[in-house]
C-alpha cells in the first residue's frame, strides 16, 4: 500500500511538491490562481520555474516541453534542454520564468481553419498553472494554451478554460439567490470512461487498413462474435491483465486516478474508468491515457486501438463522460439529497441542464461528430443519434408533480430481495440506469455517453460547460430582479420543464419507436457528420458562444472548417486505402486461388465428369473478381470528382452519399471472397484471428 502511494503522483509537480518547494507566499498565489482563477504575478513565474526545474532534474529530466492539444486531436511537443552555457566550456542547468509562461510555435503547421496561412507562422504556447506539470519520457511537460500571433485560440484547452470560467460565473449567479456567499468558484467535474481494443502486433502490421486508418475496411464476419455475452466482465487474460497492471503503474506515476478496468462487451475489448478531477485536468489525463494505452500495449506485443468501429459487426469503442459540478468547498451541485423533491436548488440546476440539452441538441450531437463515431452513432450503437435526457423514476416522478401543480407522493425506498437469506439486505436505487440513453443521470451526475473512443474529451465538455451556463444565466436573469423568490424558482422549475420535456425519454433509445416518437416530437436525427456540421456556424449558436466568450466568430468558423476538412480526409485516406489493398493484394490472391481450382477442375474433367460446385465456386469467384474490379474504378473516379471539390460541405456530403456507398459494395464482395477464399491464399489476418488470438 505505501508503495503505491510513494508512486501515485511522483512524476507530477503537485500540490505536495510545490508546497514543500516554493516559499509560502508563492505557494499562495498559486493556489489562489488554481482556486480562484485570479492571474497569477508575472514575478511569481521564476520562482515557479526555478523550484520547477530543480524537482524536474532531480527526477531525471533533461529537457522542456510546453505540452499542446492542437485541433489536430492529439497532443503537441517541441524539447527543449535546461542546458545553458557555463564558465570553462561547460554548462549549467537553466530554467526562466519567461520559459515557463511562454513558448513558441510554428501556428501555420497546425490546423487553423483559416485563421494562419503558411507565411503566417507565429503562435504562442501560454502555462496553464491550473493543470500540473509532469515528468513524461525524461522531460518536463507544462500543460499549455495554443494562440495564434493576433490571439486566436488554434486548441481544445483555451475554449475548455474560457468554458469553465463562464459555467462558474453563472452557476455562482444562482448560488448568491439561495445565500451562498462562500462558494467562489463552481468546477465542471468529470470522470471519462475509456474503451478500447487490444490485438497482437504481428497481426496489425499485417493489417495495412488498420495502420492507415485505425479500422479494419475488409473483414468476415467470424462464427463466434459477442452473442454469448461471454466476454464481458469475465476473466481478463493474463496477458491483458499483464498489460493493465503495468498501464495503472504508468497512469499513477503520472497523478492519473485509474480506478476501474475490466472487459468490455466484445472480444477484445476492453475499458478503464478514472475517479472524478476538474475537467480541466481530466481532459489532460484521459490524453495522457490514450498516449499510454499504446505505448504500454507494444511492450506487451500487442497494438491497442482507439477507433470507434475498428471491427464491423460487434460492438465499437466509446467514451462515456460523467459530468458534474462542483463548488470550490468540494459540494456536489447536481446530488439531489434524500428528498429531492424538497431540494429546489438542485431542482433549478437540473431544470437549467434540460433546457440546455434541448436548446441544443443540434451542438451536443456536433461535439461527438466524426466520421469513426458515424459508424456507431448512426447505427443505433451506444446511443443512437437522436439527442434525449434520461431522469428516471423517482425525478421525473417529481418534475411530473411540480408541472402538475401538486404534492409529490414520495415512495419509500425498496429493500432488494433475492430469495437467497445468506446475501445481505441492502436499499434498491430509487431509478434503474440506461444504457442506451445519451445523456442519462445516475444518481449525482450525467453521464454523456456520446463520445468516440479516440476523441478529445474537451469538445465535448466546452459544449457541455457553455450550454449549462446560457442555461444559469437566463435563470439568474430572471431571478434577480424577482419579488417573490421562492415562488418564482417553482414557476421557474415548473415552466422550463413544460416547455422542454419532449427531450426527456425513459425508455429505449434503441427502439425504432423512440426514433418514430422523436421526430412527433421535434427532436433532431443527425445520423451522419455532414449533416452535424453547418450547425456550428448556425446564427444561434454563432451568438451562444460569443455571448459567452467561448469563442469569436471568426475561431468558430476555423473550427467548421477544420472538423469539415478533417472529415474528407479521413475518409479519402480510407478510401485509398482500400484501392491499394484490392488492387494490390485482395485481387492478385483471389486471382491466384482462382486459377488453382480452375486448374484443379480442368485436370479433374479429363479424368472423370461432374464437379459442378467446383465449376459454381469458380464462378462465383471470378464474379466477385469482376465486380471488385468494377466497383475500384467507379471508386476512383469519385475520388477524381472530389478532387475538384476541395473539403468543404459540398464535398463532405459527396463523400457520405457516394463514397461511402461505393466502399460499403467493395467491401461486401470482398468479405464475401474472404469466405470462399482458401485460408492459405486469404492475404490478411482475419476477424477470428484477430479477436480470438
Amino acid at each position: 500500500m505505501n508503495q503505491i502511494s510513494e508512486l501515485f503522483g511522483s512524476k507530477v509537480f503537485n500540490d505536495r511538491v510545490m508546497q514543500a518547494r516554493l516559499p509560502e507566499e508563492t505557494y499562495r498565489a498559486v493556489r489562489r490562481t488554481v482556486e480562484e482563477g485570479k492571474p497569477l504575478d508575472v514575478n511569481v513565474a521564476q520562482t515557479v520555474a526555478d523550484a520547477m526545474k530543480d524537482w524536474a532534474v532531480e527526477q531525471g529530466a533533461t529537457h522542456f516541453t510546453h505540452w499542446f492539444q492542437p485541433m489536430t486531436g492529439i497532443t503537441a511537443e517541441k524539447h527543449d534542454s535546461f542546458i545553458s552555457p557555463g564558465d570553462a566550456d561547460g554548462v549549467i542547468m537553466e530554467f526562466s520564468g519567461k520559459e515557463l509562461l511562454k513558448g513558441e510555435s510554428d501556428a501555420s503547421s497546425f490546423p487553423s481553419g483559416g485563421l494562419r496561412t503558411t507565411f503566417e507562422a507565429r503562435g504562442y504556447t501560454a502555462w496553464d498553472p491550473t493543470s500540473y506539470a509532469f515528468i513524461k519520457d525524461n522531460t518536463l511537460c507544462i500543460p499549455t494554451a495554443f494562440c495564434a500571433y493576433n490571439g486566436e485560440c488554434l486548441d481544445k484547452k483555451t475554449p475548455l478554460l474560457r468554458s469553465m470560467e463562464a459555467i462558474s460565473r453563472q452557476a455562482c449567479r444562482i448560488l448568491r439567490l439561495f445565500g451562498d456567499e462562500e462558494t467562489k468558484r463552481v468546477t465542471p467535474t468529470v470522470g471519462a470512461e475509456q474503451e478500447y481494443f487490444l490485438i497482437d502486433k504481428d497481426m496489425y502490421e499485417k493489417r495495412r487498413d488498420l495502420v492507415f486508418t485505425g479500422r479494419t475496411l475488409f473483414g468476415a464476419k467470424p462464427p463466434k462474435g459477442q452473442e454469448l455475452d461471454d466476454h464481458y466482465f469475465g476473466t481478463i487474460r493474463p496477458r491483458v491483465l499483464a498489460f493493465m497492471k503495468d498501464l495503472d503503474a504508468e497512469l499513477w506515476k503520472l497523478g492519473v486516478l485509474a480506478k476501474t478496468e475490466h472487459n468490455e462487451a466484445a472480444p477484445s475489448q476492453h475499458e478503464l474508468a478514472p475517479v472524478f478531477t476538474s475537467v480541466n485536468t481530466a481532459t489532460d489525463h484521459n490524453q495522457l491515457t490514450m498516449e499510454l494505452m499504446k505505448k504500454v500495449a507494444e511492450k506487451h506485443g500487442m497494438v491497442c486501438l482507439l477507433h470507434e468501429k475498428p471491427f464491423r459487426g460487434v460492438n465499437g469503442s466509446g467514451k462515456h463522460n460523467n459530468w458534474s459540478l462542483s463548488t470550490n468547498r468540494g459540494e456536489n451541485l447536481l446530488n439531489p439529497g434524500k428528498a429531492p423533491q424538497e431540494n429546489k436548488r438542485f431542482l433549478l440546476f437540473l431544470a437549467a441542464i434540460i433546457k440546455a440539452v434541448d436548446e441544443y441538441q443540434d451542438l451536443l450531437r456536433l461535439s461527438v461528430a466524426t466520421a469513426g463515431n458515424d459508424h456507431r452513432l448512426g447505427a443505433a450503437e451506444a446511443p443512437p443519434a437522436i439527442i434525449s435526457v434520461f431522469l428516471g423514476d423517482e425525478l421525473g416522478a417529481v418534475l411530473d408533480a411540480i408541472e402538475a401543480e401538486k404534492v409529490y407522493d414520495e415512495q419509500e425506498r425498496q429493500m432488494m430481495a433475492v430469495g437467497v437469506r445468506v446475501l445481505p439486505a441492502f436499499a434498491k436505487d430509487t431509478t434503474d440506469r440506461n444504457r442506451t440513453s445519451p445523456m442519462a443521470f445516475t444518481g449525482n451526475k450525467f453521464e454523456f455517453r456520446m463520445l468516440g473512443s479516440g476523441a478529445s474529451i474537451a469538445e465535448a465538455n466546452i459544449i457541455l460547460n457553455t450550454i449549462v451556463a446560457d442555461a444559469l444565466a437566463a435563470f439568474a436573469d430572471v431571478l434577480e430582479v424577482s419579488k417573490n423568490l421562492e415562488q418564482d424558482v417553482t414557476d421557474l422549475i415548473r415552466d422550463t420543464y413544460k416547455a422542454h420535456k419532449r427531450i426527456v425519454f425513459n425508455g429505449d433509445n434503441y427502439a425504432q419507436e423512440w426514433e418514430d416518437e422523436a421526430a412527433v416530437r421535434g427532436l433532431l436525427n443527425l445520423r451522419t457528420t455532414p449533416e452535424a456540421l453547418p450547425y456550428l456556424i448556425s446564427e444561434k449558436n454563432l451568438r451562444l458562444f460569443t455571448r459567452h466568450h467561448i469563442f469569436t466568430r471568426e475561431e468558430l468558423c476555423s473550427r467548421y472548417e477544420i472538423q469539415t476538412e478533417e472529415y474528407c480526409k479521413t475518409l479519402h485516406i480510407e478510401a485509398q486505402t482500400m484501392l491499394e489493398m484490392v488492387l494490390r493484394t485482395i485481387l492478385p490472391s483471389m486471382e491466384r486461388y482462382a486459377k488453382t481450382v480452375t486448374e484443379g477442375f480442368m485436370l479433374r474433367q479429363k479424368i472423370v465428369s461432374g464437379g459442378e460446385g467446383t465449376k459454381a465456386r469458380i464462378e462465383k469467384l471470378y464474379s466477385i473478381i469482376d465486380t471488385l474490379y468494377e466497383k475500384t474504378a467507379d471508386l476512383k473516379e469519385l475520388l477524381r470528382e472530389t478532387e475538384k471539390m476541395g473539403a468543404g460541405q459540398k464535398a463532405a456530403v459527396f463523400y457520405k452519399d457516394f463514397v461511402c456507398r461505393c466502399m460499403d459494395e467493395i467491401r461486401k464482395a470482398a468479405d464475401e471472397g474472404e469466405q470462399i477464399t482458401a485460408a492459405e491464399y486469404w492475404p490478411f489476418p482475419t476477424y477470428a484471428e484477430m479477436l480470438f488470438r
